[in-house]
């Protein structure tokens, strides 16, 4: 796919198709001067990455990512909001018919508490039906709990002030829904950014809670949550054919193209710019262009950085990944709870570890026949092992493990069933991983100022701020070039 275009301009490659790269390519494709021709190059046999949507029993459903947020840390539109008016699927976002999730807990489903920060309180009271935190320990010591620059374990901070069920029974389940990781692993500065900085000045953590919450303002009655009606692949699409068929001011101005299944293997310094290597070793590929991002997850990224900067690529390559499989399920005349879904917390020992209803959860995928929709995600940080199984026996243990966490009677033999298995999927951001991030971006910025990073493998999960690295990332990029930014 592509859009022919005057290479009077520079020439930029973005090496990576996922929704990252595709707002890179967005990004530089408006703001780039005229002449440029811009590149994606995307490994696999389509775009989009984790935003993959698939069909059930006639349903369309989400493979990936399911939803994003709405709102960004100030309280705007979320970068992925805006992305989606720009591509003309701003009327086509649909939000949450329920936002209530339980923790499955001892054969009981209670629902998460409201005013808590991924799990962690702010009014220790609003979680008494779930943990009874160590109240006396979150003392104000009359000095903040964290230093200047200090980062821990979120699981770290969070039993010693609280105690111990506060982490394993909110906290670790939350954070293992979005990461699959661990509380007592993952960096309290990375996940949970706004509670990090009020750390740094709050006494308490319930302080801090309540400062970061206060810091970060949700308007009333404004749904947290949206997707796009018919799935997330729609703006996918949406955006590959912008970048390739741009129109009005932008219509012939920038030359686009796109190559799928095209693998970039080497990365290498030219006096004019960069040199990548690209396709199989018997059949390799040259091409050179003035500058790069690299919109990859850290693993390959640092793999084609080990070539241009060894430190900063040994920063880079630190990031270790989680693998999950998710199993989608048909159930006919389930009685499913009026949940958004579930949480499930490692001492529950189960193979799930949460599941959305997606039939309850979101109206647009309800159906006339009463088919019941849900996922179930598997797989937690360090239990890769346990993904060993064929799709038949993952299928059936999630299928008799959902009907006792639900704790209802034996769920209803599915009519249709589909397992997605994304193999180092998930970044496990350990204590540092900002510092690492800013060191070797820091790097590369001082001595190649053509070449910048975007992904979630650097400024964290979640669809928004995907969008955010991958528009920051082009903008860093059109400025060292010497164009102007907006």
């Amino acid at each position: 796919m592509e859009t022919p275009g005057r290479e009077t301009g520079p020439r930029i490659a973005v090496v990576g198709g996922g929704i990252a790269g595709l707002a890179a390519a967005l990004r530089l494709r408006e703001l780039a001067p005229a002449g440029t021709t811009i590149t994606v190059y995307e490994q696999s046999g389509g775009l989009g990455g984790k935003l993959r949507t698939g069909t059930i029993a006639g349903s369309p459903v989400e493979l990936g990512a399911e939803a994003f947020l709405t709102r960004d840390p100030a309280g705007g539109e979320s970068a992925m909001v805006a992305l989606a008016r720009r591509l003309g699927l701003g009327e086509e976002l649909v939000h949450p018919a329920t936002g209530q999730a339980a923790i499955a807990l001892g054969g009981r489903l209670v629902p998460v508490p409201g005013g808590t920060l991924v799990g962690v309180p702010g009014d220790l009271a609003k979680v008494a039906t779930l943990a009874s935190p160590a109240a006396d320990r979150d003392r104000d010591a009359g000095r903040p709990l964290l230093g200047p620059d200090e980062d821990l374990p979120v699981g770290e901070l969070v039993r010693r002030r609280l105690g111990d069920e506060v982490v394993d029974r909110l906290v670790d389940p939350m954070l293992g829904g979005v990461y699959a990781g661990r509380a007592d692993t993952l960096s309290l500065a990375a996940t949970m950014p706004g509670l990090a900085r009020a750390a740094r000045t709050e006494g308490t953590l319930t302080g801090a809670v309540r400062a970061a919450q206060a810091a970060a303002p949700r308007p009333a009655g404004h749904p947290v949550f949206a997707t796009v009606a018919g799935g997330l692949s729609r703006l996918v699409n949406a955006a590959a054919e912008a970048l390739v068929t741009p129109t009005g001011a932008q219509a012939g101005r920038v030359g686009v193209q796109i190559r799928l299944g095209a693998a970039v293997r080497e990365l290498t310094r030219t006096p004019t710019g960069w040199r990548l290597v690209i396709g199989p070793t018997r059949n390799p590929e040259a091409v050179e262009v003035e500058a790069v991002v690299l919109a990859l997850p850290a693993r390959p990224a640092a793999r084609l950085l080990s070539g241009v900067d060894v430190g900063a690529g040994a920063l880079v390559g630190r990031l270790d990944y989680a693998s999950v499989a998710l199993v989608t399920l048909a159930l006919p005349a389930a009685a499913l709870p009026d949940l958004s879904g579930l949480l499930v917390p490692a001492g529950e020992q189960t193979l799930t570890k949460a599941a959305t209803f997606f039939t309850t959860k979101w109206a647009h995928l309800r159906r006339p026949d009463g088919l019941a929709l849900l996922r179930a995600s598997v797989g937690r940080y360090g239990e890769e092992h346990l993904l060993q199984r064929d799709d038949a026996e993952l299928t059936a243990i999630v299928h008799r493990e959902l009907g006792t966490l639900i704790g209802g009677p034996v769920l209803p033999a599915p009519v249709a069933s589909q397992v997605q298995r994304w193999g180092g999927a998930l970044p496990q951001y350990t204590p540092g991983h900002l510092d690492r991030v800013t060191a070797a971006r820091n790097t590369l910025r001082a001595s190649h100022p053509t070449l910048a990073l975007a992904g979630a493998g650097y400024d964290g999960v979640g669809l928004p701020v995907c969008v955010r690295s991958g528009e920051t990332a082009a903008e860093e990029i059109v400025k060292a070039l010497g164009g102007a930014t907006v």
